[in-house]
């Protein structure tokens, strides 16, 4: 079984909005919060700023941990075409506030876009579960 540690953040502006990068690797696109894999060695609360950043063009202060979500994807779910052995994820969630940067969309990597949605928008919108789950664990849902 492979494993993949992931650090997201949910980010909600002054108006309630929350952001959302759009996910375009894999077996459809559909869109997520702002986050990803941690490198080797890399601090989770880092790896949150550092993706926030790459993804949507803004610095955050990460403010606390809202929780964190383990999921095994059996191999024929997989992403990765090909894989024969299940992924185990543990997606660590934080709620965090933007600190600087002005949004953008990330080039060349997983995401494609980046933007704000309130909350009636977002359950209208082709998403991964960790959408909802993330917004549960913040108080939102």
């Amino acid at each position: 079984m492979d494993l993949r540690v992931a650090a997201y953040a949910v980010v909600v502006d002054d108006g309630g909005r929350v952001l959302l990068a759009h996910w375009n690797e894999g077996r459809k696109a559909a869109w997520t919060m702002p986050g990803g894999g941690l490198e080797e060695g890399e601090d989770p609360e880092h790896a949150a700023r550092r993706e926030v950043r790459e993804e949507t063009g803004y610095r955050v202060r990460v403010d606390e941990l809202l929780g964190i979500h383990s999921r095994v994807i059996p191999a024929t779910r997989r992403t990765t075409p090909g894989t024969a052995v299940p992924l185990h994820t543990l997606r660590i969630v934080y709620r965090a506030t933007i600190i600087g940067g002005r949004l953008r969309n990330e080039e060349n990597g997983s995401t494609d876009r980046a933007e704000w949605f309130t909350l009636e928008q977002v359950r209208g919108l082709q998403r991964v579960r960790l959408v909802d789950i993330s917004l549960r664990m913040s108080g939102m849902l």
